[in-house]
């Protein structure tokens, strides 16, 4: 009998949620960058003649906040940083994993709200358009039942990792 051989490295899905993360950091680097576009016209435009008045700059602004704060919150979920508060005095490796856990299952549950809200709320948009620049309204709306799901996939990825400690599998 042949043996199979045991590869060490991450599996499939820790290389894809991981190149997701990646692809969501470079996403947040370019709202930000774009950010910078129309919120620029819409400031040198009330202070200078020669550069009309925009209206269309404050709704694309305010599109790109928005998905620019979403995609931040879930990078911050994925890093574990955005719902993270240390408070407990010091515990054993099982311990925090304990409370890690307890912590991601309330992100888990927010997360569920975002999506099962988030999917009432783009439905409502769908076939609206916003009023200045007629933009599809459920390009923005669709944030919210997104970003809940990111969480759902990298909260769940981090409740799995501290099960292994809390059960002592972890390597």
């Amino acid at each position: 009998m042949s043996e199979i051989p045991i590869t060490s490295g991450p599996s499939l899905w820790r290389r894809v949620t991981a190149t997701y993360g990646k692809m969501l950091e470079i996403l947040l680097a370019a709202c930000v960058g774009i950010i910078v576009i129309p919120v620029t016209l819409q400031v040198v435009s009330r202070y200078t003649p020669f550069i009309p008045s925009y209206i269309w700059t404050e709704e694309m602004a305010r599109f790109l906040f928005v998905w620019t704060i979403m995609v931040g919150a879930m990078i911050g979920v994925r890093e574990a940083q955005h719902f993270e508060v240390d408070v407990w005095p010091d515990l054993s490796r099982r311990g925090e994993a304990l409370v890690r856990i307890v912590a991601r299952i309330g992100v888990l549950a927010l997360a569920l709200v975002f999506v099962w809200a988030g999917l009432e709320f783009t439905r409502f948009a769908w076939n609206r358009t916003s009023e200045l620049a007629d933009l599809p309204l459920w390009l923005i709306h669709i944030a919210w039942p997104v970003t809940g799901f990111t969480w759902i996939v990298f909260a769940g990825e981090q409740i799995v990792d501290e099960g292994r400690i809390l059960f002592g599998r972890a390597p």
